[in-house]
């Protein structure tokens, strides 16, 4: 890695903050993603949450249809599907059409967590198919069999088959990933061959020894690909630092109501974030979500995205860029989180 910065992708959220609607939310998410496609980030890959006040991303393949029909190079995908909320079917079939839509483009990121709350995991079992997590190995090996041209097996009991195949006449699959913050991921990836990303973004913790596990126990599938793995991190670059820091603080605050449970709600503008000092707890919180952060201006953060990746062995890096916006900004447009593209992309370098 020497002194380089790694290649760079993005993971998106779509936040929504006071005063912006859905509609506008995702309006200032496709022109990220068309900023990154022109500036040669590698992949884009949106999330799935579910009833969060700040957060539009519930529905992954939605958001990469449009997201593939507005750019031509870059690799988009989901960062990731929570499989128990789905059927695997549904997912292999969503996904090899996102395939057909833009061929050799489509990453299918899986994840275990539900990405919601009890609530929201109950109404999914009851208003759509969903999937048994204690089997979720076998439905990421179902989902790649289905998106295959071969298709997948069905073998009844009286020992009849049945073909089954997520589109008729597939030329391509969709790069499928496993995502995850655990040893469990970790050595589900190995086993599979798979590539792995370990969702840095959020745990913080563990990240070395799940990337020991997962290059020390990796065995090849027929691909005969071996370890590929990335880290993502949460980022904010601005001009001068002052203005970095200004802009994390409404992520910042959303964290530490989620770890305080306090009442969720839309992100609030920097004003906003500035003018009603949480408590003691929540600010020492806050303090010690910063520290695992990447915030200060463009060559400061590329460096030390830098270091980060060398440490780790990774030669690329998931960038989430939660830059919060001030007041005066529009609220269809992405300012902070574009400005903070704009600036690692002056030293990263072009994907391939």
């Amino acid at each position: 890695m020497n002194d380089a910065i790694p290649s760079l992708s993005v993971l998106d959220l779509v936040p929504v903050r006071n005063g912006q609607t859905s509609a506008q939310a995702v309006t200032a998410a496709l022109d990220l993603v068309q900023r990154a496609d022109r500036l040669g980030y590698r992949r884009y890959w949106f999330a799935e949450h579910h009833n969060m006040p700040a957060v539009a991303s519930t529905a992954p393949p939605v958001l990469i249809a449009a997201a593939a029909a507005r750019t031509s190079r870059i690799r988009v995908g989901s960062g990731g599907v929570m499989l128990p909320n789905h059927s695997p079917l549904i997912v292999a079939e969503q996904f090899a059409a996102l395939e057909a839509i833009a061929p050799g483009r489509i990453d299918l990121g899986i994840g275990r967590a539900p990405g919601s709350d009890p609530v929201i995991t109950q109404l999914l079992n009851r208003s759509g198919t969903t999937s048994d997590v204690s089997r979720f190995p076998d439905h990421v090996t179902d989902i790649m069999a289905l998106t295959s041209p071969d298709g997948a097996t069905v073998r009844f009991t009286s020992g009849t088959e049945y073909q089954v195949k997520a589109t008729p006449a597939a030329s391509g699959v969709p790069q499928v990933w496993l995502l995850g913050s655990s040893d469990y991921s970790a050595q589900l990836a190995a086993s599979f061959g798979l590539p792995y990303v370990f969702a840095n973004h959020f745990a913080g913790e563990g990240l070395e020894h799940a990337l020991r596990l997962y290059r020390d126990q990796f065995r090849p599938n027929e691909s005969g690909d071996g370890p590929r793995t990335f880290v993502t991190a949460n980022v904010v670059a601005a001009p001068t630092a002052e203005e970095a820091e200004e802009r994390a603080l409404p992520q910042l605050r959303m964290m530490a109501r989620l770890r305080t449970n306090r009442p969720l709600v839309p992100l609030e503008t920097v004003e906003e974030a500035k003018a009603d000092p949480f408590d003691a707890m929540a600010q020492s919180l806050m303090a010690s979500t910063r520290q695992k952060w990447f915030v200060g201006t463009g060559a400061q953060v590329s460096a030390d995205l830098a270091a980060f990746a060398a440490q780790h062995g990774v030669d690329e890096i998931m960038v989430s860029p939660v830059a919060g916006a001030y007041a005066g900004e529009a609220p269809d447009s992405a300012d902070g989180r574009a400005q903070t593209l704009e600036l690692l992309a002056q030293t990263a370098p072009v994907a391939a």
